[in-house]
């Protein structure tokens, strides 16, 4: 095989990992524009037509570039992999520290795509006199377009779990510079200043490798110029960023950014979710726990002797793990997703309804807010309406909606979402200082159900005590606005809940 042949073929493989390189480093700026600011449909979208629209800039502009085209191309595959590696430190590291994140975010994602852009056009250009047109043109879209697929299917499976999202970039920065470093030696020959090009190279690939060597350190130090506490634990998973933090003998957890509990209060939320249900049902035996991954809704329910099954459906599994295995997080939860009545399933609520049949004395729902349309879906018509299936006639269920304080049309949404499917409602709110006032909302086929009666009790509550009148009014910051239904094909609470809690 010639010297012309190789070089063809080796440049194909330089498009093949360019594709995939590049849509890592997109996939990249998706996962952190969620994590960070929260609504992943959202962020998804504007950063693909971002770089989207990026890389048709770059296709345009690589029409003016006529000379030294092996050169640029490596120049080009230099920069990628230099920007696009260390794109996640920046933008880690900048998260607190400016005013403009969302410029920096973007203008990072149009700079990579710009350059991904660019290089089609300039290996088509290099290759036009080497390779057939036809085989040309369907030989470089095939291996960039496989590439992508490859990087689609590696990211959500074992890259992120595996790499976390900051190793990620730069291990695809490294592989991305280290084609350029092979490319400015095997083409040395027909670069205008080999020497000079193969010194960039091989600095960009030693400067990536000493930024992954500290990675781990600059995690650290930009996770605890975000969280502002120690954290004694974190961990990426398929589906969130898990960061556990200490301050001053409490315990913190937040998902993607977002607080979810603080071990000095939680109690009262969990009460708040859990008693009024459990405490107005006839001697409960069968409890259904939907979310509620960290086990301390659990560990509310197991105060009751009745109680003899709970199955909890939470879909990360990371999530139910670290609940179950950790010393500090199981003093918490009391040790109640490793008890003999719980039964864990790890999968999404909504397509587990389906198929799932057995019917609930009590059903609590404990799902993270609404922030984006995957989660918007667990508060739908359609996913109340797929609930009543596993119903008998009187069962209670509890559900957390929000704070009804900062985001009163978020939560009277999902009040009205619930009250169009079942016309029992109850609206009721408790104060958590980590939270400020948030909401719940106790419903039952049973129409004729009293909410406020009590037909059993436990002792050694913190903060309930059984009187839910005490939680069922509302001042007049919190009453009822005027709100549309939450529908599969709307999602209009995600709305109503980004355009509230975007104030705060």
């Amino acid at each position: 095989m010639d010297r012309k042949k190789h070089l063809s073929i080796f440049l194909l493989l330089a498009v093949f990992i360019i594709a995939i390189c590049g849509l890592v480093y997109e996939l990249v700026a998706g996962a952190l524009a969620s994590y960070l600011l929260g609504d992943s449909v959202k962020q998804f979208s504007f950063i693909i037509g971002t770089y989207l629209f990026s890389m048709g800039v770059g296709s345009y502009l690589a029409k003016f570039i006529h000379k030294n085209l092996f050169d640029r191309f490596i120049e080009i595959e230099l920069l990628i992999g230099l920007i696009g590696g260390t794109s996640s430190v920046i933008l880690f590291l900048l998260f607190q520290q400016v005013n403009h994140f969302q410029f920096i975010l973007y203008f990072i994602v149009f700079l990579t795509g710009c350059l991904c852009g660019m290089e089609i056009p300039l290996l088509m250009n290099i290759l036009k006199d080497r390779v057939k047109f036809k085989d040309l043109v369907s030989n470089v879209f095939a291996f960039d377009y496989i590439g992508a697929l490859i990087a689609s299917v590696l990211f959500p499976i074992l890259l992120i779990p595996k790499l976390g999202v900051m190793g990620t970039s730069l291990v695809f920065g490294i592989i991305n510079v280290s084609v350029g470093v092979f490319l400015a030696f095997y083409l040395s020959n027909l670069l205008k200043r080999p020497v000079l090009m193969k010194i960039k190279a091989i600095l960009s690939l030693v400067f990536l490798i000493g930024v992954f060597a500290y990675s781990d350190n600059l995690l650290t130090y930009s996770e605890n110029q975000l969280y502002g506490n120690n954290i004694i634990y974190k961990h990426s998973t398929p589906y969130q960023r898990i960061v556990l933090t200490s301050d001053n003998g409490n315990y913190q957890l937040f998902l993607n950014n977002n607080l979810q509990f603080n071990t000095k209060d939680e109690y009262r939320y969990h009460e708040s979710l859990v008693h009024p249900a459990m405490s107005i049902a006839k001697e409960p035996k069968h409890v259904l726990v939907l979310g509620g991954g960290d086990g301390l809704a659990a560990r509310e329910i197991l105060k009751y002797p009745s109680v003899e099954e709970i199955v909890l459906v939470d879909l990360d599994e990371g999530m139910t793990k670290l609940f179950q295995t950790n010393e500090i997080l199981r003093k918490y939860n009391a040790n109640a997703l490793n008890s003999p009545k719980m039964k864990i399933v790890n999968q999404d609520a909504f397509i587990w309804l389906q198929d799932h049949h057995n019917t609930y004395d009590v059903i609590i729902i404990d799902f993270p807010d609404p922030s984006n349309y995957s989660l918007g879906k667990l508060y739908t018509t359609a996913f109340y309406k797929r609930l009543r299936a596993l119903m008998k006639e009187n069962t209670l269920i509890a559900v957390q909606t929000t704070s009804p304080y900062y985001a009163p049309k978020a939560y009277w949404c999902i009040h009205e979402t619930i009250r169009s499917v079942y016309p029992q409602v109850h609206a009721y709110h408790a104060y958590v200082p980590s939270f400020g006032e948030w909401g719940y909302c106790l419903f039952s086929p049973d129409q004729t159900v009293d909410f406020n009666q009590v037909n059993q009790q436990v002792s050694g509550l913190k903060f309930y005590d059984y009187n839910l009148n005490k939680l069922s009014d509302f001042a007049e910051d919190m009453q009822p606005r005027e709100v549309e239904i939450n529908r599969l094909d709307n999602q209009i609470l995600v709305r109503y809940f980004d355009e509230e809690w975007s104030k705060i």
